[in-house]
């Protein structure tokens, strides 16, 4: 035995038991969560052959869970199916079953306050759930995006109120999600994964566990630098979005096509990263994860201007969107007030049916106070219901020549590959285009007003 466990106080052979547990795929996985991080997780389990049971809030999903339906895009449905019928995959509500289970998986949603604070709420609450439950041997993993210290200052003493020591009796990491969704690429299981462990025995325990179904793990030192890790990936994206939106505000004020800058600026093959202009940011990271370290420095009182500014920026885009489509229309000698406007896409990014944080809401919500009749089409999204900040209760209307034929205005949001823009511009009267969808277009370029 290593000195760091006599040091720990463990009982012996306690780590060894739930790593060969592990090793062997006797192990039973608990997934709390089962939305668009913890379904795709909890089915990579049930692949390899763990028995997994999902636990979430919502009965709908369990209910579909248990019938075998599927409900996120990442997932391929007969994977699910399978999983579900042959035993490895069922969901509950009940938390009492993760007395059965020997790893915990936490994968719950981590959303900003009105006033853009941290709400762990989700977290709190399923911790608590989890520490009447805990037993000795278990193993515990915080997936949810949050704020570096989250892990130690707030889960372990909740879970510690079981009676129960980490490191002695129960082993607690923090493994940050990074899945794309939409990305056909990198999925669950070809994206590293960072885990830092509470001790030593915690770090090599969740780096056993994830290396089952994770090609690459990548161990760190602490909780806290694998949760800087994941704040620190999504704000960089943050801030080289916000760069990029800003100049396509100068290229606008001088009259530069700021598409055709950036993709001669993409030619360069070293020092620069291409990124692209757009109406926002929105999913559940890029909008919210540089918030979390805005508010984890300022109780350090350091002020994160960079970080902050950059939001600032992004958040501008749906105005200047709105801006632009009053320019198109003004061009033509039509007012916004009373105009007809068709929305395309109202995802927050391609090929994928995610509205979280979508800027598609804001700018629907723009364009109704301004007093233009809106509709949408996207071919993902058939309907949006009102949804913690969203009060949108939309359902997408068709693309075809009757509904390009009543709108004054076609605004492009989001550029889903199945659309044919060539002939969107044939029949629409107008096009803004936020996305640099129409660059192959050859006719019409006289309608087409871009971001």
């Amino acid at each position: 035995m290593c000195l760091w466990e006599l040091s720990e106080g463990m009982v012996p052979g306690m780590k060894e038991r739930i790593k060969q547990r592990i090793l062997d795929r006797t192990a039973k996985i608990g997934v709390v969560g089962i939305g668009y991080v913890g379904l795709p997780l909890a089915v990579e389990k049930g692949k390899v052959g763990y028995d997994v049971v999902g636990i979430d809030e919502n009965p709908k999903r369990v209910a579909m869970i248990n019938r075998g339906e599927n409900y996120i895009g990442d997932v391929k449905d007969e994977e699910l199916r399978e999983l579900v019928e042959r035993g490895k995959l069922r969901s509950t509500g009940d938390f009492s079953v993760l007395t059965d289970c020997d790893v915990i998986i936490i994968c719950v949603p981590t959303p900003l306050t009105e006033n853009k604070d941290p709400d762990i709420s989700y977290i709190i609450n399923v911790t608590e759930q989890i520490s009447k439950y805990l037993r000795p041997g278990q193993m515990v993993s915080l997936e949810s995006t949050t704020y570096p210290g989250t892990t130690e200052e707030v889960v372990l003493p909740l879970l510690e109120k079981s009676g129960l020591k980490v490191g002695k009796d129960f082993f607690l990491a923090y493994s940050p999600e990074r899945v794309d969704p939409g990305n056909k690429r990198y999925t669950t299981r070809n994206t590293s994964k960072v885990v830092g462990g509470v001790t030593e025995a915690c770090l090599e325990v969740a780096v056993t566990f994830y290396q089952q179904t994770i090609i690459n793990v990548v161990p760190v030192s602490s909780p806290r630098v694998a949760e800087m890790t994941k704040v620190f990936e999504n704000t960089y994206r943050a801030v080289n979005i916000a760069l990029v939106n800003e100049l396509a505000l100068l290229c606008h004020r001088m009259g530069i096509d700021v598409w055709e800058v950036v993709d001669a600026a993409s030619t360069k093959p070293f020092g620069i990263q291409t990124f692209y202009p757009g109406p926002g940011v929105g999913g559940h990271c890029i909008p919210i994860d540089p918030f979390y370290l805005t508010w984890k420095a300022r109780q350090y009182d350091f002020h994160t201007r960079f970080i902050e500014l950059a939001a600032e920026i992004n958040n501008y885009m749906p105005y200047f969107v709105l801006e632009k489509t009053i320019d198109a229309l003004n061009r033509v000698r039509k007012s916004l007030n009373g105009s007809d406007i068709l929305v395309v896409g109202v995802a927050y990014k391609k090929d994928i049916d995610d509205v979280r944080e979508s800027t598609a809401i804001k700018l629907i919500n723009l364009l109704r106070e301004k007093g233009a009749r809106v509709v949408y089409h996207d071919p993902y999204v058939p309907e949006v219901k009102p949804r913690g900040s969203c009060r949108l209760d939309m359902k997408s209307v068709p693309l075809n020549e009757e509904t390009l034929g009543r709108a004054d205005c076609v605004i492009i949001h989001t550029d889903h590959s199945c659309i044919d823009y060539e002939w969107l511009v044939e029949k629409a009267r107008l096009v803004v285009d936020t996305r640099n969808a129409t660059k192959q277009v050859k006719q019409g370029k006289g309608k087409i007003i871009k971001l």
